[in-house]
C-alpha cells in the first residue's frame, strides 16, 4: 500500500469527522483529509461527489472508491485481519447489502452521534457549500 492512498471525508459533519478518528487508529497508510481542504481535481474527483460520500482514493489518477465501496477499499489497504474484513466486504452479495446500510446512514447522519448543525443543513447552506 502505497502513502499516495488517500481518505476524503466531509469535514463539516461532525459523525463523519468521529468515523474518520476511528479509521485513523487501522493499519493503514493513508492521507485522511476533508473535501473542503482537499485537492478534489488533483485526485480525480468532483466536490459533488465528495459532497455526497466518503471517498478512498488509492492513488493519483488511479480507482476512486466512494460510499461502502471506500471503506471496503480502505480495509483492503490494511494489514492483519482488517485486509480479510475489506475483501469480505467488497463481495458481491455483502456489496450490495454495504452500500444500502451506508446511503441510510449517509441520509440519517445528522441523527447520528458526533452530529453538527452544519449536517442538518441543505448543501448548499453548509460552511463552503454552494447551489449543485
Amino acid at each position: 500500500m502505497s502513502e499516495s492512498c488517500v481518505l476524503v471525508y466531509d469535514g463539516d459533519c461532525g459523525f463523519c469527522t468521529r468515523s474518520v478518528r476511528v479509521a485513523e487508529r487501522l493499519p493503514v497508510r493513508a492521507r485522511v483529509v476533508p473535501w473542503q481542504e482537499a485537492d478534489l481535481a488533483g485526485l480525480g474527483v468532483s466536490e459533488e461527489r465528495a459532497r455526497r460520500e466518503v471517498l478512498f482514493v488509492e492513488r493519483p489518477g488511479g480507482p476512486v472508491h466512494g460510499g461502502a465501496g471506500a471503506v471496503a477499499a480502505l480495509l483492503r489497504n490494511c494489514s492483519g485481519p482488517w485486509r480479510f474484513a475489506g475483501g469480505f466486504l467488497a463481495a458481491p452479495g455483502v456489496r450490495a447489502c454495504a452500500g444500502a446500510v451506508y446511503r441510510v446512514v449517509a441520509r440519517n447522519r445528522h441523527r447520528l452521534p458526533g452530529e453538527t448543525p452544519a449536517c442538518r443543513l441543505p448543501p448548499e447552506q453548509r460552511p463552503g457549500g454552494r447551489a449543485p
